[in-house]
Order: structure tokens, then sequence, then C-alpha cells
């Protein structure tokens, strides 16, 4: 005996036997209970039919004439939003719609219990709402009421599982790491937390678990992977949150070629199961070729329109090749030039003026920056007509049209400049917009690859010193380790990247696992052995202890939901985002503390003038 016997056991009320989106024809007869949100009203007189929303569905609630007068003013009391709880039997429904999955039937309400009642929200709550993205953002748990949105996060909750699923059977443990952790260089600005208990110093938030992943390797766990949140303190665009979710990986005893064979594998395994489609195998672009053709690291090769260069007189790092100029002397703007590039547009010569002036004001907005557009049609007959006859004769625009491969009824639009890369990226934008106007970039069409062989350092104007290009942890190709001593600059990496419709979904690279390397890499940074030491010197301590060869990347898992989702921003799937301010409208952050907790961890805050 426990001395329980006595003990009265409360049973929970059951507030419903099934969900608003279940029931179909085949369950007429039975009786119901349902829960969930009023979505709408609709009062016929002496008829009242309330269409009731949960997580799973709508279902109908037909009230009739003949039902007793109490159960008919709760009917009469209800508003949008209302929490109810509905009893009845399942009838076939006279005006069948088509649209849902439960059209074919209602509920006969005989009993009606009001759970709670709601303000009128400030939005409605439907796919297609008038409310605008602030209002929506202020009342997010509103929001994610709707279905659109909801079937985001459903889509993220099955893409995060089947991750799970792939890389369990692959061998990988999910190994937490820490959020608190120290402030690194390089990279982007890290969000900062002060130290109640150490006064005057502060932990970072991670803006990845980089080297607590490589450590892991160093302990022998040989494949680690975490689903893990990440913060950043960077200018905001559509794909950029101040805090974001990564799939992050790192696998031991392997080169870049069995990283890229596991992961191209888990990029296939979700394709398939949560799309149904069949990716095949992935091509692979070196980053040369795709600053070179495409004018991006991250292409977009859903549609063609390559970059055909027509001169280049800057030395290119990469490909180290020169182009001499199609154009004869006469026009200056392509005279003084140092690269000129161009792309055919198919079928495009009937482009309008209208059109073609809009085409020049896009290139000149700041946000692309190049002076101006030449463009040439090809006509019927196969002869060429362009915005500088007046400067080149019919043979040099037939030469052209034989560079360009360009048929009748196709347009040339060329950009020039004084900087090759600058002037791709530009073109870039252009092939861009092209490809989104003549409608080839359609969000249900995948295109994924591989790009390869980044460069190890770019310069920072802003540092005036070469930067890591990924981190500083990143392996060199074994044959450019030379290089280092004599033309760092063109050191490539054992870097790459997943690229799905012109978005890097992925990235990573093998690091370095030897201590000497690694320093050597510190000096090209500009990193005295002092600071180095600071900084890394738990990851160069631990490289002493048998540091196996290791590799991995990491997903971005709200750009992978986005484009599966086929959104045009990552806030859309994340529950609660943060707007282009880096703000959380709904909860008011971040916001000013109180004057005694400034004090509690030794800050003194001087606002801006």
């Amino acid at each position: 005996m426990n001395g329980q016997e006595n003990q009265t056991i409360i049973i929970p009320t059951m507030y419903r036997t099934k969900t608003c989106g279940e029931l179909r024809l085949a369950n007429a007869g039975e009786r119901v209970t349902l829960a969930g949100w009023v979505q709408s009203i609709h009062n016929l007189g002496a008829l009242t039919f309330v269409d009731l929303r949960d997580r799973y569905g709508v279902t109908q609630l037909a009230f009739n004439e003949d039902a007793p007068e109490d159960l008919r003013q709760k009917a009469a009391r209800l508003g949008r939003e209302y929490v109810v709880q509905a009893t009845g039997r399942v009838i076939e429904r006279h005006s069948k719609n088509p649209n849902i999955p439960t059209g074919e039937i209602e509920i006969l309400v005989d009993r009606l219990d009001i759970l709670n009642e709601s303000l009128v929200p400030p939005f409605t709550i439907e796919e297609h709402t008038d409310g605008g993205d602030d209002l929506r953002m202020k009342y997010r748990y509103l929001d994610l009421r709707r279905a659109c949105v909801r079937r985001n996060l459903e889509l993220r909750h099955r893409l995060a599982i089947e991750v799970r699923r792939y890389l369990d059977g692959q061998d990988f443990l999910e190994i937490e790491t820490p959020v608190l952790v120290n402030s690194t260089p390089e990279g982007a600005r890290d969000f900062v937390v002060p130290s109640r208990m150490n006064k005057g110093q502060f932990y970072a938030l991670p803006q990845s678990p980089q080297t607590l992943k490589q450590l892991l390797m160093v302990a022998g766990m040989d494949r680690y992977f975490q689903i893990v949140k990440c913060f950043r303190d960077e200018d905001l665009r559509a794909d950029r949150q101040p805090e974001f979710t990564q799939i992050d990986c790192e696998m031991s005893f392997v080169g870049q070629e069995d990283v890229l064979r596991t992961f191209e594998g888990m990029m296939r395994h979700l394709f398939q199961a949560v799309k149904g489609i069949d990716l095949p195998e992935l091509p692979r672009m070196t980053w040369a070729d795709a600053m070179k053709y495409y004018g991006s690291d991250k292409p977009d090769t859903r549609f063609g329109m390559r970059f055909v260069e027509l001169k280049n007189h800057q030395p290119d790092n990469a490909s180290r090749q020169t182009v001499d100029s199609l154009f004869p002397a006469g026009f200056q703007v392509f005279d003084q030039a140092a690269y000129i590039g161009a792309i055919r547009c198919e079928g495009q010569a009937s482009c309008t003026r209208k059109q073609l002036d809009q085409l020049t004001d896009f290139v000149k907005r700041p946000q692309v920056g190049a002076r101006g557009l030449v463009y040439a049609r090809v006509q019927q007959d196969g002869t060429v007509r362009s915005s500088v006859d007046k400067f080149y004769g019919p043979d040099t625009l037939a030469q052209l049209r034989d560079r360009m491969q360009a048929r009748p009824g196709d347009l040339i639009l060329i950009l020039s400049g004084d900087d090759a890369m600058r002037t791709r990226r530009q073109l870039c934008e252009l092939r861009l917009e092209m490809g989104t106007r003549m409608g080839l970039r359609d969000k249900g069409r995948y295109s994924c690859l591989w790009v390869i062989d980044f460069p190890m350092y770019e310069w920072s104007d802003e540092e005036q010193r070469l930067m890591a290009m990924h981190h500083p942890f990143t392996s060199p190709k074994p044959e450019d380790i030379p290089l280092l001593d004599t033309d760092p600059a063109s050191v490539r990496a054992n870097a790459y990247d997943m690229v799905i419709n012109g978005v890097e979904v992925g990235g990573g690279s093998i690091r370095i696992h030897e201590a000497g390397l690694q320093q050597k890499i510190f000096e090209v940074l500009g990193f005295t052995p002092q600071q180095a030491r600071r900084k890394f010197g738990f990851l160069m301590d631990a490289f002493k202890y048998g540091a196996p060869p290791h590799g991995g990347l990491a997903f971005g898992l709200d750009r992978l939901v986005s484009l599966f989702a086929g959104l045009d921003s990552i806030r859309d799937c994340i529950a609660f985002p943060k707007n282009n301010s880096g703000r959380d409208v709904m909860l008011d952050a971040p916001g000013a503390l109180e004057p005694s907790q400034l004090d509690e961890l030794a800050i003194s805050v001087r606002l801006p003038q």
C-alpha cells in the first residue's frame, strides 16, 4: 500500500475528437467534437454557417432554424477569431466546396461552447490578407494562423527531419556547441554579450560553430552535425537575418571529393523526399569561370545568356587571359574601357525603345553602377542595327553578331567599364533582370551546381589588406602553398559552395590541420603572433595533439526552405523574424536597459548626438 488509493485523478476535458482538416464524406453520420478559431461567419437568416479553422484545415459548421434558442444565441455572438468548441453530426454538404479537402461535409451543430472571445484582428487571417508587412510582423502570432505561412513552417520542419534522417544514416552525431563564445576577427561583426561576473569583459554570439566543430574533429567525433542558430551583425536584405539557422557539418579523414559526394547525396535526398524531384549529378564550375561567364560566384544557371568578352585588357589573376578588342577605335567609351562584355537575349530584338531606355535606367541605378548601355538588334535579314551605328560600320557589327552567335530576332546588350570585375558584376545584374523579364527564372525549376576553387584571399579597401574570402581556417590548394610567400593573392582555396537558382545555399572547405601552416596563414592575413595567440591559441594548441585531416560545410536552412517554398524572402519561413532594420516589432526589441542593469554590468551608454 502506498497511500495513494484515495487520491483523485483528474482527467482533462476532451476538447476535440477530430481536427478541422480530416473529416470526409465517409465520416457522414458520425458525432464529432471540433475546436478551433472562427474564420468567417455567413448569416443567411434562418441558417448560419461558420468556417472553423485549426492548424489542419477548415470545416464548415451549420446552425439550422430548428436549433434550440440558446444555441442560436451563442452562434449569433460569434466573431472572427473566437476560440470555440463545437459538437454535432457529420452530414453531407448541400453546396459543396471543391477548394478544400473537407468541402463535401459540414457539421450540424447541437452544442457550442465559446472558449475564448477575440478582438477584431487588425488584418484578415486569409491567404491573401489585407495586412502590410509591418502590421503582420507586429501581430506575427496572428499572421502565423494563415495557411500559407503555416505551410512554410511545416516545410521547414519536414526539411529538418529529413536532414537528420540522412545524416544519421551517414553516421553523423548531432552535438550541441556553446552559444556564449569569444569574439573573433574577420567575417561579419559580432553580437556581444556583457559578462556580469567578469566586468568589462564580453562574450560573443557565434557567427558559426567553426572552431568548435574543428575541435570536435580533434576530439575524434569523426562526423558531426548540428542544426544551430548563428548570429551576425551585418546589413540586412531579403536573404539575411541577424539570427539565422545553419545545418552545420564536419567530417574527419576526408578530402574535397568526399565532402562534395556526401552532401550532394544529402541534397538529392531532400529533393526526392520533400519535392519528389530526382536531381541529376551536380555540375561543377570553378570560381574563375563563374565570374568570367556569369559575373557572380553564385550563378543562376536556370538559363543561358553567358557573357561574351569583347575586350579585356585588365589582367585577371584567375585566368591570366587577355582578349583583343572586337571594336576598332572611334567610340571613346569603348576605346577607354578596360573591359567590354555582352549577353545575347534570344528573340528580344522586338524590344521597344521605351523598354531599352528602361534597361539603361536600370543599369545606371546606384545599386548597379554602370555608366550606360549599348544595344544591337539582329534584323530578320541578318543585318545589325545598334545604338552605336554612327561609330561602327556594317562589317564590325556583323563581327559582333558572329562573335555573339546571334540569330535574326536576337538582342545584344553590351556593358563596358574600367574594371573587369566590377563591370562583370554589373553585367550579371543586367543578365538577371533580362532573365526575369523573359520569364526564364521559374521558381518551380531547380538548377544546382558546385562552385569550386575559390581564391584564398580578397583585397579589402576598408582594411587595406588581404582578407580571407571564407575564413582563416580554410586550407589552400596543396599545389598553391608555395605562392603564399610570393603571390598570396593568386592562391586558390580548397573551398566550395553549393548554388541553387543563383542562391548560395551552402559552403565550406577543407580545413588546415597543421599548426605550422595555420600560423603561416595568420601571418599572410596580417596577424602578429601575439594576436593569433590571443584569438586562436586554443585551436593552435589543439592541433599539437594530433588533428586529423578534416573538412565540412554549412547549409543555410532558412535559404533552403525559402527555395523549396518559392519565397522571395527568408523572413517568410522564420516563425518570428526581424525586419529590415534588425528590429523585432512584435517584441519591440532591441530596447533600452534599466539604469540598474547597466550599473550591474559596469556599462555606461553614450547616445549619439
